[in-house]
């Protein structure tokens, strides 16, 4: 019985294949379009829970909680974070995905959040 021999021969490039160019390194990479996480208001969620979500979520201190906590409430809607689309589709999940605040027993769920482009200044 005898054994094939393997080929490790790589084949050739035809002529009508070109080489990748080479990006000029001069020119700045082009900018994803940024899109705007806005956290919705409801009267099922404490100003305390709103902190603890931004925080979990964001990483955002206590003071910058409450005042878009205060914001929120004062206004119905509130721009917590600025990002690419993806990221900030994954925030909203989060936010949504929070879960209820058992300090209102009517809170089922998370609060609302949503995903807009940002306004080019």
């Amino acid at each position: 019985m005898e054994q094939e021999a393997c080929s490790t021969a790589v084949a050739e490039p035809t002529a009508d294949v070109k080489p990748t160019p080479r990006p000029d390194p001069r020119q700045k990479p082009k900018k994803m379009p940024p899109y705007n996480v806005v956290l919705l208001d409801d009267q099922l969620h404490t100003y305390d829970y709103v902190i603890e979500m931004l925080r979990g979520v964001f990483g955002y201190n206590e003071i910058k909680g409450y005042l878009l906590a205060k914001a929120v409430d004062t206004h119905g809607r509130v721009i917590v974070f600025q990002t690419h689309k993806e990221l900030a589709e994954l925030k909203r999940d989060q936010i949504i995905g929070f879960g209820a605040d058992m300090r209102i027993a009517a809170s089922k769920c998370g609060m609302a959040a949503t995903v807009e482009p940002a306004e080019d200044k």
